[in-house]
């Protein structure tokens, strides 16, 4: 029983990891599927949900920065959780708009290389920024004790351990990650797959001359999918943040991880994405909850390997099926 346990416990730790990568991926994989721009400011967009997350739930102590300097001692309005997850969706959308009217569309028609460049070198300004307003140093992001609470009132409970049969207490957090993901994916994937936008969306990304042709305006719709894409990298610095400390290198070091996933997945697809995320999630669980061996005078620990493992995984796809697990020839990199 104690592996079976074992066993479900990574499984479902898997699958929680594998969460924040695949709303991170969904949004690279329909920007890049669907308006051929490489989106290394993806990572940006996550810092920037964090942070906006953590200011609006919460009232935050600084410690270091140049706000610190300017007399804020702390930061923050208190609002809860719930309202982080309702307006950071908002104001990240927003940015993801702005981005793609200001930026992105003057490289669609641009070498890879140049929206690799460009976008890369918005996401150090970003990050940068950051680390000037608020400091190098992470800031605790509590986990929220409920949501749907108004004032003293109500709310469902969100933080501390749940009794799962099998596996025994898991933090409940950890669940409600999973749930958020699964919900705000499959709206994307409806909205795709079943509405006369996503129609629109996926003729344009086949054959963009023959729909404008058609008398068909694709540059709105184009303008929206990027702000959903954006939208979803917010709501993943939002409910990742609960997960981990916040500091201004949080999107840099999601970002691969991120990629390789759209990589493994296959490039605009959303099935695709949310089979890499999960993928790279139980690899990434698998490798950190190995038990260490040892062999004689050598240990043999498994987890600083979890990285390692994210690569070795993207360089088998890439092998056998260089589109992705679900990535369709059109779309192959």
């Amino acid at each position: 029983m104690s592996l079976l346990a074992d066993v479900m416990t990574i499984l479902l730790n898997g699958l929680q990891q594998g969460a924040i990568y695949v709303l991170l991926a969904v949004g690279l994989s329909i920007i890049l599927g669907t308006l051929k721009f490489v989106n290394f400011a993806h990572g940006a967009l996550y810092v920037i949900g964090t942070y906006a997350g953590l200011f609006i739930a919460l009232e935050v102590s600084l410690t270091s920065g140049k706000l610190r300097d300017w007399g804020f001692d702390t930061l923050g309005l208190d609002l809860g959780f719930f309202a982080a997850l309702v307006f950071v969706p908002v104001v990240v959308f927003v940015i993801g708009i702005a981005m793609e009217r200001f930026l992105a569309q003057s490289f669609y028609d641009r070498p890879d290389t140049d929206q690799i460049l460009v976008t890369f070198g918005i996401a150090i300004v970003v990050q940068e920024l950051f680390r000037v307003l608020f400091g190098s140093n992470s800031l605790p992001f509590n986990q929220p004790k409920n949501v749907l609470a108004i004032g003293g009132f109500g709310g469902v409970p969100v933080s501390g351990p749940i009794a799962l049969p099998i596996v025994g207490n898991f933090p409940r957090w950890r669940l409600w990650v999973i749930a958020i993901t699964a919900v705000l994916v499959g709206i994307v994937y409806a909205l795709v797959e079943y509405t006369d936008f996503g129609l629109i969306v996926r003729a344009g990304t086949r054959d963009a001359e023959m729909v404008r042709l058609l008398g068909v305006k694709i540059d709105r719709p184009y303008l929206i999918v990027f702000g959903i894409g954006a939208a979803l990298a917010g709501v993943a610095g939002v409910v990742g943040g609960p997960l981990s400390v916040v500091n201004p290198t949080v999107g840099t070091n999601i970002l691969v991880p991120a990629i390789l996933t759209v990589v493994i997945g296959g490039v605009g697809s959303i099935t695709g994405a949310v089979a890499g995320g999960l993928l790279i999630g139980l690899v990434q669980a698998t490798l950190i909850g190995l038990p260490s061996v040892t062999l004689g005078t050598f240990t043999l620990n498994f987890s600083p390997w979890s990285q390692v493992g994210l690569y070795a995984i993207a360089a088998i796809v890439l092998l056998l099926r260089p589109q992705g697990i679900l990535g369709s020839e059109e779309v192959a990199p």
